[in-house]
């Protein structure tokens, strides 16, 4: 303020030394006045700059723990991805190891993957604080700023009056700053709920991923005992399979020496059954026998004998079954045909059997086939 131009203006009104006191009063006034509101402005503006980096760095801090919340979620389902195929590979009695392996590398992919993310926060805490060194970085400019303005005041307020106005002014001001200042904690606090929101659903997180880790645990404890019980399946099954392998060689021994007694009552029983039934004489005697087929390649002929019938010589062909099935009909059937080469066209064809359904019998006698039973032998 200039006070050697207000003391100019009252000297010749009210004299010099009512002027230079008028002065002097104006002077120590302004320069009181001037103080007390750069220090109160000084202090809201400090305190408007403190809030308003702290909201910055804080939004900041949310949105980035947004961002590893949304993360960590996708990366938490996709483990439960993996765990859900690994129970449903499991329930398939998981057909093999190789599979599995490849479910347990993606799991430790995923973990890789955990730990990358954890590293991406690491990067963000660094890029708060970098954050925060431009931010004390821009109070630095707002104080140069400050200072301007200050120098801006001093050579504006010419007067008095205009003083008091602007000091209105700035009162009003600062009421709204004062009212922005409460708005600025209402929303801090709204955020730090947000904040600690953010922390319980992290902490659950990280609950779930251990809960999940423990369920790998079991996955593998529980493929363990699956290659265990594997084991000790085929262990069994390859007793079982030798046992199988014993009782078909002592169910073959049976079944022969079943059919060499059919046989055996065949070769006693037949040139009598045949003599009354067809009128066939016998010329020799019946026996088992090889007919060769090929230089050292037998067939083995159950019943082979020759009879006379009718002045003209046959030859008798005959097996012998225990029970009697349609397939075992043809069989002997295309034998026989195969035979004729070897022993003739004229043959008496004879089945000798235990037991035959009733359609298989029928079918043995439209084929011209001599039929008979154990019992016909008594």
């Amino acid at each position: 303020m200039n006070t050697l131009k207000i003391y100019d203006e009252l000297k010749d009104a009210l004299g010099e030394q009512a002027a230079r006191a008028i002065a002097r009063v104006i002077d120590d006034l302004y320069e009181s006045e001037l103080l007390r509101l750069r220090e109160g402005f000084e202090k809201l503006i400090e305190s408007h700059r403190q809030s308003l980096g702290r909201l910055d760095r804080i939004e900041q801090s949310i949105g980035e723990l947004a961002e590893a919340q949304k993360r960590t979620e996708e990366r938490i389902g996709e483990l439960a991805e993996a765990q859900k195929r690994s129970e449903q590979r499991l329930e398939e009695l998981a057909a093999r190891v190789d599979t599995l392996a490849e479910a347990q590398r993606r799991t430790e992919q995923r973990v890789e993957e955990l730990a990358e993310a954890q590293r991406k926060t690491e990067e963000r805490v660094e890029e708060l604080a970098e954050a925060q060194k431009r931010s004390e970085q821009r109070i630095e400019e707002l104080a140069e700023a400050q200072r301007r303005t200050e120098e801006r005041l001093e050579e504006l307020a010419a007067r008095v009056d205009t003083l008091a106005e602007a000091q209105r002014r700035t009162e009003q001001r600062v009421e709204e700053l004062a009212e922005a200042q409460r708005k600025t904690e209402e929303r801090l606090e709204e955020l730090t709920a947000r904040v600690d929101t953010l922390a319980e659903a992290q902490r659950r997180t990280e609950q779930r991923v251990e809960e999940l880790a423990e369920a790998q645990k079991k996955t593998d404890q529980k493929v363990e005992e699956l290659a265990e019980a594997q084991r000790r399946t085929e262990e069994e099954l390859r007793k079982l399979a030798a046992a199988q392998r014993e009782t078909r060689r002592q169910l073959g021994g049976l079944a022969h020496t079943v059919g060499y007694r059919l046989e055996d009552e065949a070769f006693k029983a037949l040139p009598k059954l045949l003599g009354r039934d067809l009128g066939a004489k016998l010329v020799g005697r019946l026996k088992r026998d090889y007919i060769e087929i090929a230089p050292d390649r037998y067939v083995e002929i159950n019943i082979l004998g020759r009879a006379v019938k009718d002045s003209k010589e046959f030859v008798i062909i005959g097996e012998a079954k225990s029970q009697l099935r349609k397939r075992d009909v043809d069989g002997f059937i295309k034998r026989c045909e195969g035979l004729k080469r070897f022993l003739g066209e004229d043959q008496i064809r004879v089945l000798v059997v235990y037991q035959a359904p009733p359609q298989v019998q029928r079918y043995v006698r439209e084929k011209g086939i001599m039929l008979y039973f154990s019992y016909d032998f008594s």
